[in-house]
């Protein structure tokens, strides 16, 4: 029998959309199993000099639940990601196409592989979004959903 295909990735997840849900979804399919290791909220703190919106221990929880995701672990350094690879035995190393070459550095352990993102939805986004909608002088209503009809 063998060993079950390991596919690894990390991530923040915070604000969580479906740009995440599909890059999950397109990384499961390169293994049997997906590990996530979510980013604990000191370590978004140290690279980004803020907290998320979304706890550490709720963005886990949202990310678990995913059928997708097999097993989740809070990822609290950077420079721990090789470590990760060879505690969770991974063959496969997923990550966003805005991170290209950038952990090729892993390839004499796993395979890299570089997602696309979704197009047009980022956390970025959404955070400007939602400062705009809170602005006294605001005009953007909410988005109608696509297919919806006026009635």
């Amino acid at each position: 029998m063998t060993r079950p295909r390991v596919v690894l990735t990390f991530g923040t997840f915070d604000l969580f959309h479906v740009g995440h849900l599909r890059i999950l979804e397109r990384a499961a399919k390169l293994g049997d199993r997906l590990i996530v290791g979510v980013s604990t909220d000191e370590l978004n703190f140290r690279k980004k000099a803020r907290y998320p919106f979304v706890p550490q221990q709720d963005r886990r929880a949202i990310v678990a639940a995913l059928r997708c995701v097999d097993a989740t672990f809070y990822e609290e350094s950077l420079e721990k990601k090789r470590e990760y690879l060879l505690q969770y035995g991974a063959d496969v190393l997923v990550m966003g196409h805005d991170w290209e070459g950038r952990f090729d550095e892993f390839r004499d352990i796993c395979e890299v592989c570089y997602l696309p993102r979704t197009e047009d939805v980022s956390t970025t986004a959404i955070e400007a979004l939602i400062k705009d909608r809170m602005s006294p002088t605001s005009q953007i209503g909410p988005k109608k959903p696509s297919g919806s009809q006026a009635g």
